[in-house]
């Protein structure tokens, strides 16, 4: 899936990033989310930053990997849900837009590169994207988890696909109907977290990872991307679940828990 042109390294370097920091080190490419006053949350904007600076990393063979962190005390609380009423900040980010609907999923698919999440703060709904399709995730012992999207009156659909992806179906089902916190042990347990460490060592142990990545052979880990990704459900899966969050979105059971959310209030479901 290529969204934009062949990015050159130069032209990569000049674009000014309105969402996100970038830097580009000894291999690493660190992307870290800079919205911390909104919680991290995902918008079109920034969703197309994230996937410019992907397929960098895919086509750039100097990218050996990748690290994701996140600014705040929330990692990503899933999407912006004013952005899906219409209300979008204005920014001054210099990045093209992608020729094709970005399915953020697909990202985390098609990198063929391995990708390390640092989690040093809470993430919600959407956010798990950047968990469920990381290739190593180390969370800091005091975050939280949850998936609240059924009590705003929406469905975790792709969420739910890359979820099952590294944990039990039924327990991801559970979740997803319930809408609960999970812990981070128990997100360790059922496989969505690879280590659980203190605050003050998650630097030294993201750090650890990334030296013994470099020693194995780049190429070797990415042809194993590739055939991995070559095993997991089609774009089309992913456009159907899409569809699914629109439709549910723009039900009236959607429009009450969206406008409830922003008026801070209880939602009244109609079952419409």
């Amino acid at each position: 899936m290529k969204l934009f042109e062949t990015i050159k390294e130069l032209d990569f370097r000049k674009q000014h990033f309105a969402f996100l920091e970038i830097e580009e080190a000894d291999n690493v490419l660190s992307i870290t989310l800079d919205r911390a006053n909104k919680k991290n949350a995902l918008h079109p904007q920034m969703v197309n930053e994230i996937a410019y600076a992907f397929q960098y990393a895919h086509y750039n063979k100097k990218v050996w990997m990748i690290v994701l962190q996140a600014k705040g005390n929330v990692f990503c609380a899933g999407a912006d849900l004013k952005a899906m009423l219409g209300m979008v900040e204005p920014n001054d980010s210099t990045i093209p837009q992608a020729k094709t609907e970005i399915l953020i999923a697909e990202l985390f698919n098609k990198v063929h590169k391995p990708t390390i999440a640092k989690v040093t703060g809470d993430v919600y709904a959407g956010g798990f994207f950047f968990l469920a399709g990381s290739n190593i995730v180390v969370a800091q012992n005091d975050v939280k988890f949850g998936l609240p999207e059924v009590k705003r009156g929406l469905f975790p659909f792709q969420v739910m696909a890359a979820l099952m992806r590294v944990m039990p179906k039924r327990k991801v089902l559970d979740w997803c109907i319930r809408g609960y916190n999970l812990s981070v042990k128990d997100a360790e347990q059922f496989g969505l977290v690879t280590k659980v460490v203190a605050a003050n060592e998650i630097g030294e142990a993201v750090e650890n990872i990334v030296k013994e990545l470099k020693q194995n052979s780049p190429t070797a880990i990415s042809n194993g991307l590739k055939a991995y990704d070559y095993l997991q459900p089609s774009q089309e899966t992913h456009q159907y679940l899409l569809e699914m969050l629109m439709q549910t979105a723009q039900s009236k059971d959607g429009q009450e828990g969206l406008t409830a959310f922003r008026e801070k209030r209880k939602a009244v479901w109609l079952g419409e």
